[in-house]
């Protein structure tokens, strides 16, 4: 062999080996190349050629998806209230780099007085991904529906629960494998949920059939920002509130010192992504927050569909590398 070619054959396989390192930190970026994707339900905006029987999203869509050939789990990310799906865009790309196509619907412009037509919208959508969503990714890209997490945060966390539940007159044919809830909100406090509620103030008492859930709180969300604005994620309705009525296998993790908006992108444009920065109590920067976030739901996601709990165990066992943020509290119910 050529010896200038042998040591470029030893440079690219130790640079593989360093990189193939680097990506088993779900903290950091993964592997992956990734593109950012919209999808108007407007309009026919394919990326792909498609049928003419191929329907469009009954929501417009945001795709983060890997761009290198191959199949990947499917993970639907239903946004928080009053916010918009592009506000999640940074967190969704790091999840995705992992090896995950991630599909955020723009459930309203205007939120209602009650969840259920949100409910209904993420059924639908659901339903279209067996038969919409291949047409939209990259020729390349396959998505492989029999691994499927819902995941939603705040308001869309609930919602993402209450779609799992099926006890509200709207449910899709799609098997869920994993829920996650990202600070998960039932409303402004016990008593004063959103309707329909969710939370039954029953311990265990949502039988989801031993479906595996990842449920994450905000260390400040119970804590208002000041006297004119009330907590974002309260007592008596939060993330303590869903944990405590999941049946096992459940994983509930609180990070210290940040709030309940802090895993949304540094740069949230409009009125309410300005918004964003006003109404909740905040911890120092967002981007600890959302590698936590984005890390947690990694190892959760590559443990429950991909087989693979090493990175989950290490954080249970106490290490989350390049992460400035403290495990305030962390449970398990197997």
């Amino acid at each position: 062999m050529n010896p200038q070619k042998r040591v470029k054959n030893n440079k690219e396989r130790e640079e593989k080996k360093m990189y193939s390192s680097s990506s088993r930190n779900a903290f950091e970026d993964g592997k992956y190349k990734t593109d950012l994707l919209t999808v108007d339900s407007s309009s026919h905006c394919f990326r792909t050629t498609p049928s003419s029987s191929s329907p469009a999203p009954p929501k417009g869509l945001l795709i983060a998806t890997p761009v290198e050939e191959g199949e990947y789990p499917v993970v639907m990310l239903l946004h928080g209230y009053l916010l918009y799906n592009t506000f999640y865009s940074q967190l969704m790309l790091h999840v995705s780099s992992h090896g995950f196509i991630l599909i955020a619907p723009q459930l309203y412009s205007i939120a209602g007085p009650d969840t259920m037509e949100e409910i209904k919208s993420t059924a639908e959508t659901m339903d279209w991904l067996s038969v919409g969503l291949n047409h939209f990714l990259p020729p390349q890209v396959t998505p492989n529906l029999t691994k499927f997490a819902l995941s939603g945060h705040s308001r869309g966390g609930k919602t993402a629960f209450a779609a799992a539940l099926k006890k509200f007159g709207y449910s899709s044919d799609l098997k869920i494998s994993t829920l996650i809830g990202i600070d998960p909100v039932d409303g402004m406090g016990k008593g004063k949920q959103t309707p329909p509620p969710v939370l039954t103030y029953e311990p265990n008492s949502f039988d989801l059939d031993k479906m595996p859930i990842l449920v994450i709180g905000s260390g400040l969300g119970e804590t208002a920002r000041n006297p004119l604005f009330p907590p974002c994620a309260p007592p008596g309705v939060n993330h303590r509130d869903f944990f405590r009525e999941c049946q096992g296998p459940a994983w509930h993790f609180v990070a210290q010192d940040y709030g309940h908006l802090d895993m949304l992108d540094d740069d949230t444009k409009g009125i309410r992504g300005k918004s964003s920065y006003c109404l909740c109590k905040n911890g120092e920067g967002r981007r600890p927050m959302r590698r936590f976030v984005g890390g947690i739901v990694v190892a959760f996601l590559m443990a429950y569909l991909e087989g693979d709990n090493s990175e989950l165990v290490k954080i249970k066992d106490g290490s989350h590398d390049g992460v400035s943020i403290e495990i305030q509290e962390f449970e398990v119910k197997m």
